[in-house]
């Protein structure tokens, strides 16, 4: 799987480092991942002259290592798969999945403004037409690209590829290094570290969206202690500095102790195990044969369930699916980590619980029990949805398995933003001028936790948000 989307941001997502010498631009713009793109092309297409800096090697950020989809509510794709779905219902979901600590105005905006953004990307030559169910959802709202394939990806090549035919300037290992404002306080322009020197951009406005800390495990200690050592699902640049950077001209800091962790990745290696193999039919186990948990449930539900059971023993669960549950989805999302050993396939569910040390016979009776449970569409032990699983379970092999456990996945805490992308003051609790910020570095639309998938639609709505606002100024 890594192999994959490293293979992907490769292919399609080196830019240009700039020189040495003072530019003027209307817009500038802190990381190339999916906010800081969708700022850049949406700001440019409206009239701006823009210039992004991205301190990695490549473009594509957290967003490119993106695997479900994403969440969106009333596109007509969505309506064809005869879905009851509303505004309403996926707004519920989302503050419930962040345990009501989310910013009602921030998801508001992004829940109603969801299906433009998915048209958008459509309309920029993107794939996202299939639609299915991930966790925390209640209906089947996650637009990925045709037979489930890796959505990550997808948008960055969607974004990369729109702002290289607009001939953006897109500045790859080039380092933000201080953002600059007047004596007003209002942001005019950005100093910069390229492989040529130090320069300045001068610009009327800037976007931070220079993503979040997971990757910078001495920040996530400080917020969050039991979570010091801990592995990570980030990229390596995801370290904070933008987030720094606010803060240090005003930029109000919230929940930042709000730190998720991916529920199923695999131990020693970071490889993620989409939610979409859950969501429609993978069960989790324990080394004594039963399920513990709803499968389907919110991240952090999960992590804790996870990280009861592993305790200090490292007695790690196992994810099990069906090939016909892997199929349903995308055959990719086994082949290359079986390539890899770390997902193992077996005949039968007798030779899947020898190797991984289970309790034999209880296992077998919770399979057998949950497949009952898939055909009745009714799970009385942990209430997970199945109807819409399309009756798949685990009634016929061959079967993949893979130890898994949580890692650090995502920073819901970042600098604070109204439902305009603007980034508020400390001090004042008023806009700081000319400073928008979109993604990971921002913190109130994901709350205590967020659902899978509503990372990317956040990145796209809040990033089109900020460069409607540039263009406008």
């Amino acid at each position: 799987m890594k192999k994959i989307l490293v293979a992907a941001a490769v292919m399609a997502c080196f830019g240009t480092a700039g020189a040495a010498e003072d530019i003027t631009v209307d817009v500038a713009v802190i990381g190339a991942g999916g906010a800081g793109l969708s700022a850049a092309v949406q700001a440019h297409e409206l009239g701006a002259n823009v210039v992004v800096v991205e301190k990695m090697a490549m473009v594509g950020g957290n967003t490119v290592r993106a695997a479900g989809g994403l969440n969106a509510v009333g596109t007509a794709l969505q309506q064809a798969k005869g879905t009851k779905d509303s505004v309403e219902i996926m707004f519920y979901d989302t503050m419930k999945g962040g345990h009501w600590l989310n910013d009602p105005a921030l998801v508001r905006t992004l829940v109603t403004k969801s299906a433009s953004s998915v048209y958008w990307l459509l309309a920029h030559g993107g794939d996202l037409r299939d639609v299915g169910l991930m966790a925390g959802a209640s209906q089947p709202r996650t637009h990925r690209p045709t037979g489930g394939a890796l959505v990550g990806p997808e948008v960055v090549r969607t974004l990369y590829t729109a702002a290289k035919n607009l001939k953006i300037d897109v500045r790859t290992n080039t380092h933000a290094e201080q953002i600059l404002t007047d004596k007003s306080g209002r942001v005019v322009g950005l100093k910069v570290k390229g492989k040529d020197g130090t320069y300045t951009i001068h610009s009327k406005a800037l976007v931070d969206a220079a993503g979040g800390f997971g990757a910078n495990n001495e920040m996530v200690a400080k917020y969050v202690p039991r979570l010091k050592g801990f592995a990570t699902t980030n990229h390596p640049g995801a370290t904070g500095d933008g987030l720094l950077l606010a803060e240090k001209i005003g930029a109000q800091l919230i929940q930042m102790d709000q730190i998720q962790t991916h529920p199923t990745v695999v131990p020693n290696v970071g490889e993620m195990i989409t939610e979409a193999v859950r969501g429609n039919g993978a069960v989790l186990i324990n080394k004594e044969g039963k399920r513990f948990m709803d499968e389907h449930a919110g991240r952090k539900i999960k992590s804790d369930a996870l990280f009861n059971v592993i305790g200090k023993d490292e007695n790690y669960p196992i994810a099990i699916a069906s090939e016909e549950i892997v199929k349903a989805i995308n055959p990719s999302f086994v082949k290359l980590p079986i390539e890899m050993g770390t997902v193992k396939k077996f005949n039968t569910l007798e030779e899947l619980a020898d190797h991984f040390k289970i309790n034999k016979a209880p296992f077998l009776e919770q399979v057998e029990r949950f497949n009952g449970f898939v055909a009745k569409q009714e799970d009385p032990e942990f209430h997970r949805i199945l109807k819409f699983q399309n009756g798949l379970n685990l009634a016929k092999g061959p079967y993949y398995g893979i130890e898994v456990a949580p890692k650090i996945h995502h920073t819901m805490g970042g600098v604070m933003i109204n439902p305009d992308s603007q980034v508020i003051s400390a001090t004042t609790h008023a806009p700081i001028k000319g400073l928008y910020a979109g993604g990971e570095i921002t913190g109130g639309v994901h709350g205590a936790s967020r659902l899978g998938t509503v990372a990317v639609i956040d990145a796209l709505t809040f990033g089109m948000i900020a460069g409607e606002h540039f263009a406008a100024m």
